[in-house]
């Protein structure tokens, strides 16, 4: 693909649409000619694959070809090949236009989760202070996955991994809080980094990553746990709506501490975490919090426990008072007196979640998006250039894609359009399929009957369909976009 892009923010061009379309699709001999639709086309951003910044490799390489340790797992081959991702460092990676809408839009899935049990946004700084982290003991605790640095003066740093001690030392500095305040939710959506020993599969074990993490502080335990539920039940949405089963396990608090942990992980074959999941009720833990050799449900005490393997995607701890006390991050209660907030904090891998996605969606030869996540919803390819029905097909083409950029505003910026007519309609057809578009509209000789036709390959759904540019609107009309 020629690796040229015009970009102002995440919108593409609006670079002469109108005559990028009339001499590429309307003649199909490379001379333009006027349109009257093409007015409108002039103002509104039409997407071409050839200017999209997305350096495709997508040869078959097989098993035997690959050097050791180059691409470890199907996401990461995969999302390589399709131009998503590139590698940079160890665990550190270049994400590529298309895997930036794809996070985008699952930045926007989450806010609307997390807002919507009455979380705010804020930033924190990726720079910390150790000495906040040797407040809490977690600076020598944390050991070599800690990012040190010092800057000129000597003082100590690290990047955070999590930010625990610098968002409760935030709220401690509100010394008028009120009970009538809480609960507070506070979250981010920031990179992060961990100094993995072996980084590897891609995006789900990588030093630097994407994760929201939100704070919870509250009047009581019982109130902290009615909150702790609710980001659960928040995390439970967010991925139905991606169409991921994950399952919510029994976890280990680990170094972030506190008294209750819970996983949310995706059922994977490459998955690093062993789970314990019972047959005849609803529990499920990582197989750390069982004692060894358990077998039986701890639950029901009737069910066997089948063990499979999972990719953490989300993590969720009740945290009591752990850091509350340490920073003094108090409220007042009703007889005005300073009380000590009751804590919760809340992961979410956003990068990981991706790749997971890729990895357990797709095929070996082909990516699957979740159908929110979908970098473009609909590709479109016209016939090749120089072929019979080129000229017709051409205008087809530009018809069709003036009615879904004028009349389904959901899908305006989803619309791609493969102008490389130099090549088959197959091959671009094998493309598109590669890269996973939910929708590719093929404009080929059913475009040209009395009444035309258009091939609609559903990759979600796995179907192929001939559509009239009715049914077409109609369908495409349907899909859900964030």
């Amino acid at each position: 693909m020629e690796p040229l892009l015009h970009q102002v923010g995440q919108r593409l061009i609006r670079c002469a649409p109108r005559t990028l379309i009339c001499r590429k699709y309307t003649n199909g001999n490379g001379h333009s000619t006027d349109h009257p639709s093409t007015g409108a086309l002039h103002t509104t951003p039409i997407l071409l694959v050839s200017r999209l910044y997305q350096p495709a490799n997508l040869r078959d390489v097989g098993q035997e070809s690959r050097q050791p340790g180059e691409m470890t797992c199907k996401s990461q081959r995969l999302m390589q090949q399709s131009g998503l991702i590139h590698p940079s460092n160890p665990g550190c990676y270049y994400y590529l236009p298309a895997t930036v809408r794809a996070m985008e839009k699952l930045v926007r899935l989450i806010d609307q989760e997390m807002q919507g049990i009455g979380g705010q946004k804020l930033d924190m700084p990726s720079l910390c202070s150790a000495e906040l982290w040797r407040s809490s003991e977690r600076w020598d605790l944390m050991g070599k996955e800690l990012f040190r640095l010092q800057d000129r003066h000597g003082v100590d740093y690290c990047l955070g991994p999590t930010h625990e001690e610098a968002v409760t030392t935030l709220v401690a500095h509100q010394a008028s809080l009120s009970y009538r305040q809480l609960p507070i939710l506070l979250y981010q959506i920031t990179r992060k980094f961990r100094d993995e020993p072996k980084p590897r599969f891609g995006l789900l074990r990588g030093r630097e990553f994407y994760m929201k993490d939100m704070y919870s502080f509250d009047v009581s335990e019982e109130a902290a746990r009615r909150t702790y539920e609710s980001v659960c039940h928040a995390y439970a949405r967010l991925f139905s709506r991606l169409g991921l089963r994950c399952l919510r396990v029994q976890a280990d608090t680990g170094n972030i501490g506190g008294t209750l942990s819970h996983e949310f992980q995706l059922p994977a074959d490459i998955g690093e975490d062993r789970l314990l999941v019972c047959g005849g009720c609803s529990f499920a833990a990582n197989e750390e919090t069982l004692p060894s050799g358990e077998t039986d449900c701890p639950q029901c005490h009737a069910g066997p426990l089948a063990e499979s393997k999972g990719i953490e995607v989300g993590h969720t701890f009740y945290l009591g008072t752990k850091y509350s006390r340490i920073f003094n991050a108090t409220f007042s209660n009703p007889q005005n007196r300073p009380v000590v907030s009751e804590m919760g904090c809340f992961g979410l891998g956003v990068t990981r979640i991706l790749a997971a996605a890729v990895e357990v969606m797709s095929t070996e030869e082909a990516i699957r998006w979740p159908g929110l996540l979908a970098p473009y919803q609909v590709c479109i390819i016209p016939p090749k250039r120089g072929s019979k029905g080129a000229e017709e097909g051409g205008a087809q083409t530009e018809g069709l894609v003036h009615t879904l950029q004028g009349g389904l505003p959901r899908l305006r910026g989803e619309v791609v359009l493969d102008d490389r007519t130099q090549m088959t309609i197959g091959r671009r057809l094998k493309d598109a399929v590669r890269l996973g578009y939910p929708y590719v509209v093929v404009v080929g000789q059913g475009a040209l009957e009395e009444t035309p036709r258009f091939e609609v390959i559903c990759q979600q759904m796995n179907e192929t369909m001939f559509l009239s540019k009715d049914q077409l609107v109609d369908l495409l009309g349907r899909v859900e976009t964030v």
